[in-house]
């Protein structure tokens, strides 16, 4: 069985590896502000879905039937933070990351993760959707953290302009819901989609 990862994400891919996965990476190329104009309308958790699924069936030609392995699974996922009913991806520049996070200090935060996995041995693929959502409770950051974190390069990579598992978590007092979620993917989920398409998840173990 073969699992391909959708997504050019460090974190999502150390999360596999840890769970005992070992998947190969295929970069999506999708142009996410194309798929975020084309749905003006979406909430922030409606958008994360269809990036995920954009990011999926993107891949899915590059490797349908490629392999020896008689089954393969594209797992596509995509992750916005959404503040005071607002999405947002990774920041523009570091004044953006710095005006985000005075905005995010001392306050709560939702970090949706969209996830979109397709089956495609059958002769029409299969395909699951699913949507992780975590609160995210933000520490009460002095201008001098927030400037020093920014100027790490950090916030400017990732969703949300913070990460949990790296500089970023010392300045996350607290998460309600999956933390693997808020990293980039949500492992329970995953596992209950990949049911949904008969794969047992320790199927998958290498």
């Amino acid at each position: 069985m073969r699992l391909v990862l959708a997504s050019a994400s460090s974190a999502r891919l150390s999360l596999l590896h840890a769970a005992g996965l070992s998947p190969t990476v295929v970069v999506s190329g999708v142009d996410e502000d194309a798929v975020a104009g084309a749905l003006p309308d979406a909430t922030p958790a409606e958008l994360v879905v269809a990036l995920a699924r954009a990011k999926a069936e993107a891949v899915l030609p590059i490797v349908a039937g490629a392999g020896s392995a008689d089954v393969t699974i594209v797992i596509g996922c995509d992750s916005l933070l959404e503040l005071d009913g607002v999405a947002y991806g990774k920041p523009v520049d570091a004044d953006d990351a710095v005006s985000r996070w005075r905005r995010m200090r001392g306050s709560n935060g939702v970090l949706h993760t969209g996830h979109y996995v397709i089956r495609t041995d059958a002769p029409i693929p299969a395909a699951r959707s699913g949507l992780g959502s975590s609160t995210v409770r933000f520490g009460d950051l002095s201008d001098a953290e927030i400037e020093a974190y920014v100027a790490t390069g950090e916030p400017l990579r990732v969703a949300g302009a913070f990460t949990l598992d790296g500089l970023g978590g010392a300045f996350v007092d607290g998460i309600d819901g999956d933390p693997a979620n808020v990293v980039g993917l949500s492992l329970p989920l995953l596992r209950r989609l990949l049911a949904e398409l008969d794969i047992a998840w320790p199927s998958l173990w290498s």
